[in-house]
């Protein structure tokens, strides 16, 4: 399928509502990678037990991504037809919608979740499963910035069917139930106002989704992200994520990162803020493979 007809299947909604077989809500990690999945033993010893809870979804550039996967893999034959990405660009947002579309054409699939390459879990599968699953709300963040990299990116040609006061900023990294994911697919009238006018230093991923659910859903986003960034500035140049690398990885950050954190969660005070956290190099899967599942409890 192209994409066309793809965003159209998975937009489509049964005329009746309720499903005829008992299915098992499952959660769809979706990762948008620019190469291959170096840590994917890590996460597959994060699903391992767990079969039947969970789909995976992988949008790589790299067509030998298939053929470097084990059978057993959870990540085996699951790289979706995909296409080039412009970082900041339109085709950012694009490979979301790309990923949510598939995994919309599941039944079963309840949870979305965006993930990079260099995303680790930080928490064993049953914690993330029913956090996600235990709430209505979306896991994105929706924030208004009086910055040059927040309203400063908005263009007065969006306007009026999006004006600057509904212009919004969040990472791209989410957590959104289906009937967001279906609203997400489906649009067409507000993300080609982006295509046509968030371009050069409009950052498309870091606007679209904000603005979006600001629009149409209002309070529906907690405003945070289920993924840990540490952003950092240099000097005049943009803030870009820090990066970890083999050295850093030991019991004393992964607890960091953690429990490092205070949030709300359903109303209450909670230091599970963070699921999962970004960017660990490919360099580091040894020493997390030796730490981690004792850690975080793996099965």
């Amino acid at each position: 399928m192209d994409d066309k007809e793809l965003l159209w299947r998975a937009s489509i909604l049964p005329n009746i509502s309720q499903y005829p077989l008992k299915i098992t809500p499952k959660v769809a990690f979706m990762f948008l990678t620019r190469g291959d999945l170096e840590l994917a033993p890590l996460w597959d010893r994060f699903f391992k037990g767990h079969e039947g809870f969970y789909s995976v979804y992988v949008h790589s550039s790299t067509p030998s991504f298939n053929k470097t996967m084990p059978t057993k893999s959870a990540f085996y034959n699951r790289w979706i037809p995909s296409k080039e990405v412009e970082w900041g660009g339109a085709s950012m947002v694009d490979a979301e919608r790309r990923l949510l579309a598939n995994a919309l054409l599941d039944f079963s699939n309840k949870r979305f979740i965006l993930l990079s390459e260099s995303c680790i879990p930080l928490y064993n599968f049953s914690i993330v499963y029913n956090y996600v699953m235990g709430t209505t709300k979306a896991f994105l963040e929706v924030f208004d910035s009086d910055t040059t990299v927040g309203r400063g990116r908005y263009n007065i040609k969006m306007s009026p069917l999006i004006t600057l006061q509904q212009w919004r900023k969040g990472s791209q990294w989410f957590a959104i139930d289906r009937t967001l994911a279906m609203e997400v697919v489906s649009d067409q009238k507000y993300f080609d106002l982006f295509v046509r006018f968030c371009r050069g230093r409009c950052i498309t991923d870091e606007h679209y989704l904000p603005t979006f659910v600001n629009i149409k859903f209002g309070e529906i986003a907690l405003n945070r992200s289920l993924t840990w960034v540490g952003w950092k500035a240099s000097g005049l140049i943009q803030p870009h994520p820090r990066m970890f690398v083999r050295e850093d990885v030991n019991i004393e950050l992964l607890e960091w990162l953690r429990h490092g954190t205070k949030c709300e969660n359903n109303w209450m005070r909670t230091n599970i803020c963070h699921l999962f956290a970004r960017k660990f190099a490919p360099n580091t899967l040894d020493r997390l493979l030796s730490t981690a599942p004792t850690l975080m409890e793996f099965n």
